[in-house]
């Protein structure tokens, strides 16, 4: 994939996160959410002080598709159930990582 299209293809996931951002706190402007610029060191969505204390994550953007297994593996959660789907994943000598859905990550929030 050429570095324009991986831009492209990470600018449109950024740009998603924070329309869910404004969403889950429609009280926040669109100034208090922005969208970093590409190759500066720092998060991938850049809070207000005041967006900051309603949802006090920095977010990292990563849209590549050396993470696949992540999705066999949240397919395999969501088999043959209602419930949703919760993936938990730890390397050696690393704290666990729960991965769910976008969706269900900002209505938790909320």
């Amino acid at each position: 994939m050429k570095n324009r299209s991986k831009q492209i293809k990470s600018s449109k996931l950024q740009k998603l996160v924070r329309l869910k951002i404004l969403k889950a706190f429609p009280h926040l402007r669109k100034k208090d959410v922005a969208c970093a610029k590409e190759g500066i060191s720092g998060p991938d969505i850049i809070l207000s002080r005041i967006a900051k204390k309603l949802c006090p994550y920095q977010f990292e953007i990563k849209s590549q598709n050396r993470m696949r297994t992540i999705w066999k593996w949240y397919k395999q959660a969501s088999k043959n159930t209602k419930l949703g789907p919760v993936v938990i994943a730890k390397c050696n000598s690393r704290d666990p990582l729960v991965i769910i859905h976008i969706d269900d990550f900002f209505h938790l929030i909320r």
